[in-house]
């Protein structure tokens, strides 16, 4: 029978382009859900930051920044900035780009993740903040 369990947490960030390994987090989650075969979805519930699977060593994490300033220049002429008296287009435009949210398979108890992938959240906001990540685990 299937069954469903959620749980969230946070994670204090500093902004500008930074990217955490959410990784352990995540598998406490999934530890706590007594679940052992299912889906794991792991969602962010803010719109200047995005969640996704990747490799998770500095050169890499260096590489995502200069690719988000190709895809959304910090410095570019948005609406959302005029309109709002705001800095933080650029923010928002690079998270709708990767996205809030991943699922991976769970397959007796284990994140089916390649042996470099990891979990991670990428902050693209302008200033620190606390981030909330949801985990919803279904399966049996």
């Amino acid at each position: 029978m299937s069954r469903t369990f959620a749980r969230r947490f946070q994670v204090a960030t500093a902004g500008h382009d930074q990217v955490l390994d959410i990784t352990p987090q995540v598998r406490e989650v999934i530890q706590a859900s007594g679940i052992r075969d299912g889906l794991v979805c792991v969602f962010v519930a803010h719109s200047t930051a995005a969640v996704s699977v990747s490799e998770y060593e500095p050169g890499l994490v260096e590489d995502v920044r200069v690719a988000a300033e190709r895809i959304a220049p910090e410095r570019g002429s948005y609406a959302h900035n005029r309109l709002n008296a705001d800095d933080n287009a650029h923010s928002h435009l690079r998270s709708l780009v990767i996205g809030p949210s991943v699922t991976v398979p769970l397959v007796s108890g284990a994140l089916t993740l390649g042996t470099w992938q990891r979990i991670v959240l990428i902050d693209f906001d302008t200033h620190a903040r606390t981030r909330t990540v949801w985990v919803q685990v279904l399966g049996e």
